[in-house]
């Protein structure tokens, strides 16, 4: 289980890393995006710098209207556990958001109140 952290405005942030194609690791808050049906979306240079591996183009329907990204594959590690995943880069995305795959096999709590926020398996 990792603990997780509010945002100024309640959002929900995790700790992972993201392993390079050299084996190095860069340690990132995640924003929760209950809204991503996606693994992992970040900026294009960011996914680059890590040289994961490029797979395709790809439109994507976002709250603003379609877009272009590009799908690449990584890896990174959660919850003590590394992880291949695909990645989806875009233009101009500032937060590096997880998304709801990463509910499928893991308990989500949440209790704003309490200053409570964990995600981990059962």
């Amino acid at each position: 289980m990792i603990p997780g952290f509010f945002g100024e405005n309640g959002e929900l942030y995790f700790e992972i890393n993201l392993i390079a194609a050299d084996s190095s690791d860069i340690k990132v808050n995640a924003l929760l995006d209950t809204g991503c049906t996606d693994w992992l979306v970040m900026d294009i240079q960011d996914v680059e710098s890590l040289e994961w591996s490029y797979v395709r183009e790809q439109i994507r329907q976002t709250a603003r209207g379609e877009a272009e990204f590009y799908l690449y594959q990584g890896n990174v590690c959660f919850d003590g556990q590394e992880f291949t995943i695909p990645a989806l880069a875009g233009e101009e995305i500032t937060e590096v958001l997880i998304g709801l795959p990463w509910l499928e096999n893991r308990r989500l709590v949440v209790d704003r109140k309490a200053s409570l926020l964990t995600l981990g398996e059962d």
